[in-house]
């Protein structure tokens, strides 16, 4: 139930409070850092706001009304509930500096969550701070959706396109897919690599529903070939990166990965990888949050700045 324009702040209260406490106008003031003339027009609005005379004015002193005694007997009671709030809310300020929960989809958690952590950590050493304590959870982009917008997760990286309804996100890094096969396949040879029509029509390896490196093929075919474009059933469709490599690998078929997942394969041969030269892989990396423009303040903050810090040019 929503509360009456007549009822006080709790700054109000206070006020009344000390000057039962004191028996003066005067003293409440010094108590409070205000002056007396200051307290006699708070209290004057405050009786005029709850339209109840709380004290009585006098030569002698200020004495609570018989309504102004039951007020500040509830206002005592309000305050000490309120204190107990402050209390826990700064206990929660304090827990969210030391720990978050954070969430990332595979090739984030794997490739770059362990060098943006232990370099936050890093630093908060070197600057005589406490290292917060992350939490990482490693899923699929629309897990880690999910669980951002549940709150069971303070923080979340993804990799999906599109737009997010009623989330905040911020680019804090950029990736871009490979078509990667082993170096014995047919696609190798070929100097003009392969047309985005014949890669949407070939049973490739995947990752599973929900997966950003999935969901940003499907988008980057639809640039190119339409909406309607109808992809072919998978080869296989696995649950994380390593398991879609090591198929490749065994001979299952193509796949499209994030280059960062595959480069050390890339860079000694054990892949190759295949140009499509009508698609744009190119994709940004993204946090996300609930709330306002900025992660509530603490370790989440702490983290996402730090990733922004450390990712500009040197």
């Amino acid at each position: 139930m929503a509360l009456s324009p007549r009822m006080p702040d709790l700054s109000a209260f206070e006020m009344l409070v000390a000057i039962a406490r004191t028996g003066s106008l005067g003293a409440a003031g010094r108590e409070l850092g205000l002056t007396q003339q200051a307290v006699s027009a708070r209290l004057s609005a405050m009786e005029a706001q709850t339209g109840v005379r709380l004290v009585t004015r006098s030569a002698r002193g200020s004495q609570l009304t018989s309504a102004g005694a039951v007020v500040t007997e509830w206002a005592d009671q309000l305050l000490d509930v309120a204190g107990h709030v402050d209390a826990g809310l700064a206990s929660l300020r304090s827990a969210s500096r030391k720990k978050m929960k954070v969430v990332a989809s595979l090739t984030i958690a794997e490739q770059l969550m362990p060098r943006w952590i232990v370099s936050l950590q890093t630093s908060a050493t070197r600057t005589g701070r406490e290292a917060p304590e992350v939490i990482l959870t490693a899923t699929n982009s629309e897990q880690a959706i999910a669980s951002v917008r549940g709150g069971s997760a303070d923080l979340g990286f993804i990799e999906s396109p599109g737009a997010l309804t009623g989330m905040r996100s911020r680019v804090v890094a950029h990736d871009d897919l490979v078509v990667i096969v082993p170096p014995d396949h047919k696609w190798v040879r070929r100097s003009k690599g392969v047309t985005a029509a014949e890669l949407s029509q070939t049973p490739l390896v995947v990752r599973e529903q929900g997966s950003g490196t999935r969901d940003s093929l499907t988008s980057a075919l639809r640039a190119v070939l339409g909406h309607e474009v109808q992809q072919a059933r998978p080869a296989l469709e696995l649950s994380s990166s390593v398991a879609v490599r090591g198929a490749v690998l065994a001979g299952a078929g193509p796949a499209v990965m994030s280059r960062l997942a595959v480069a050390d394969d890339l860079a000694v041969g054990r892949l190759r990888s295949v140009e499509v030269p009508e698609l744009d892989l190119r994709r940004d990396l993204r946090a996300i949050w609930m709330g306002g423009r900025t992660p509530p303040a603490g370790a989440a903050r702490d983290l996402l700045s730090h990733i922004g810090g450390a990712n500009r040019p040197r």
